[in-house]
């Protein structure tokens, strides 16, 4: 009887040394490694991609954000999300697609609604944009509704909208464009993209001169 009464005192200890040693291994030093090398090495992805304009932080390059004037240039709509009153900005905690198949009723008539809608706000005197020219990132949502980024169709479809709103020269709008389209990553995963936040910041700088 005392010995196995010993024997299991020496397991339990054993048990909760073990138990200390990974906590201290797995929930201490692994995760501040871990943060460490990030910081070292990857510090504004670790730190969350954030964009910084006029000294603050105004969202994060990998996060797409809806609610633009129509002075900016427009993300991809966000049909998956829902709302909510916790983050009204993201709506993060209601991320998500339509769950639409491509022939649903519904979706056809979200994605015409959506194609007149680009193409009367893009319009402007000088320069009338036909519905063959929207492409589809325009009219439909990413799978997380969250898509950072839009094709650089569709960010040149909105060149003279913002150019004529903000008082520009087309050609300097279409040069912001280019500067801001990204390549396929490493040159053959992907399609190339312009992030619309970035972008957004950069003709902020641009019509205020700081």
């Amino acid at each position: 009887m005392n010995n196995s009464l010993v024997n299991t005192g020496r397991l339990l200890v054993a048990g909760l040394r073990a138990l200390l040693v990974l906590t201290l291994l797995t929930g201490v030093v692994y995760p501040l490694a871990v943060t460490g090398v990030a910081q070292a090495f990857f510090g504004h992805q670790a730190s969350g991609s954030e964009v910084r304009a006029d000294g603050r932080v105004v969202g994060s390059s990998l996060i797409g954000q809806q609610g633009y004037g129509l002075d900016y240039f427009q993300p991809r709509p966000a049909a998956g999300l829902g709302t909510n009153t916790v983050n009204t900005q993201y709506k993060l905690i209601l991320s998500g697609a339509t769950n639409l198949a491509a022939d649903n009723p519904r979706l056809v008539k979200a994605v015409e609604r959506a194609r007149a809608e680009v193409v009367r706000v893009n319009s402007t005197p000088d320069h009338k944009v036909k519905p063959s020219q929207v492409p589809a990132d325009a009219v439909t949502s990413s799978g997380s509704g969250l898509d950072p980024d839009i094709s650089p169709a569709y960010a040149r479809l909105q060149v003279h909208r913002v150019a004529e709103r903000n008082h520009l020269p087309v050609a300097r709008v279409e040069r912001l464009v280019r500067e801001h389209t990204e390549g396929r990553t490493l040159g053959f995963i992907g399609e190339p993209r312009v992030n619309v936040l970035q972008l957004n910041v950069a003709l902020r700088e641009l019509t205020t001169g700081h």
